[in-house]
């Protein structure tokens, strides 16, 4: 029986983890964010009703579960706040349900400068971020001059640490980026000082609650932010977030040791999707392209960036199954490829006139990488809200198979549409 599970996303985000961890939570006691930080969206659509969560955890929808945010995400209280404001407008028990490690540093609005200023400078070689603050947040996070949530307990000391960060990144904004911005000492450590009323009843020893969770035999859910190619270490550098996005972040950013961990659940799109700049050999700029985009409403969650679309690659994805020891597969938005005559999956890639079977890790190489298809027979019939594998057209049938059989990993979910019910349970997870 498995107790403790990662959910993360084995591609560039977007998978649906949300709606999987949101399934799964009716049979959990805990869900677990790890990393990243408010430029993570996940949509969960509920008897219609569609919640955007960016920074609390999909399990806060479920009663009798606790929600923690765990030390390794970056924390915006401004954004925090507002997401906690539309759950409480619903009669969501945020602050029964939610809890907050001291140590998660802080985005502060400087922060959300300085990745503006960055993007600009960069021009047309721009990352493609958020520009949200993640990045620079997790500078200073490493810098070892992060406020952090546990600071607002102690006033004195927060603003002597926030007059030494501000004076530093004020200069940085007005020196270096030549921007006309100024943030003052006085009025962001009001502001500070106010979101700590709501905030300082809500944190917590994490890592210690969720090890007494895991002692009582309970089942926890740690949920990923972005996907496995975003991987700031693993993924196409620098097109990357700010973050580790793959299951051995678990440990550090929530303080739970790895050999804890049961199972390695990688979600997974039937097809690609990538948003912002970076390596991405499966992309169409076709009919078919424009298909997966429209149908599969691929505009980002936080963002509203239209997202790039293509193939499944299978390089790509072998890379993802080996970094986080992914134990099976949930694949989402099968629905998305009814109607088509053929689907084609990237089983290789071409090289220089080399073929090789894993991904370069350098952006420039990868850039010139060319994928190599497998061409299968595709489906005229829905496959949208099924959930009778039995009751799958064959050619579906096919096409998940060869998925399984190419990567010798099971798919155990397969996603036929946004609800939260409109899943084919191959086995179950827990």
């Amino acid at each position: 029986m498995n107790h403790n599970i990662v959910i993360l996303g084995s591609q560039w985000g977007d998978e649906g983890k949300g709606k999987v961890v949101d399934f799964l939570t009716d049979k959990a006691d805990a869900v677990v964010r790890f990393q990243g930080g408010h430029n993570a969206g996940h949509t969960l659509v509920i008897n219609g009703e569609v919640t955007k969560l960016r920074l609390i955890p999909s399990g806060i929808l479920h009663e009798g579960v606790k929600s923690f945010i765990g030390n390794g995400v970056v924390v915006s209280l401004e954004a925090l706040h507002a997401e906690m404001d539309e759950l409480l407008a619903r009669n969501v028990p945020v602050f029964e349900r939610l809890r907050i490690s001291e140590a998660c540093p802080l985005v502060l609005p400087v922060h959300v400068a300085l990745d503006e200023a960055r993007e600009a400078a960069l021009g047309e070689h721009k990352i493609g971020t958020t520009k949200r603050g993640i990045g620079p947040a997790y500078e200073d996070k490493i810098a070892r001059r992060a406020i952090r949530i546990g600071d607002l307990a102690h006033p004195e000391k927060l603003k002597a640490k926030l007059t030494n960060l501000l004076d530093l990144h004020n200069f940085t904004l007005q020196n270096y980026y030549k921007v006309d911005v100024h943030f003052d000492l006085e009025e962001t450590y009001a502001s500070l000082l106010h979101y700590a009323k709501t905030i300082l009843p809500m944190i917590t020893d994490v890592s210690a609650e969720l090890n007494a969770i895991r002692v009582n035999k309970g089942k926890i859910i740690f949920e990923g932010a972005q996907g496995t190619l975003l991987d700031i270490d693993h993924g196409t550098y620098p097109f990357v977030t700010s973050s580790n996005t793959i299951s051995g972040t678990v440990a550090s950013g929530a303080g739970f040791g790895p050999c804890y961990i049961d199972a390695v659940i990688g979600i997974t799109k039937a097809y690609s999707t990538r948003v912002g700049s970076g390596a991405y050999p499966t992309e169409l700029f076709d009919e078919i392209g424009e298909h997966l985009g429209v149908k599969g409403c691929e505009f980002g969650t936080v963002t509203g960036r239209k997202r790039r679309t293509g193939w499944l690659d299978l390089v790509a994805l072998r890379r993802a199954i080996e970094i986080n020891s992914i134990t099976s597969i949930c694949l989402t938005k099968l629905d998305v490829l009814d109607g088509l005559t053929e689907i084609k999956v990237c089983v290789a890639y071409e090289l220089d006139g080399k073929e090789v079977s894993y991904p370069p890790y350098d952006n420039a190489d990868y850039l010139r990488c060319k994928p190599i298809y497998k061409t299968l027979k595709g489906w005229s019939e829905e496959t949208f809200k099924q959930t009778d594998y039995n009751k799958l057209p064959q050619a579906a049938r096919d096409y998940v198979r060869f998925v399984e059989q190419t990567l010798n990993v099971p798919i155990d979910i397969i996603s036929t549409g946004p609800e939260r019910n409109q899943n084919v349970i191959v086995k179950n997870i827990f």
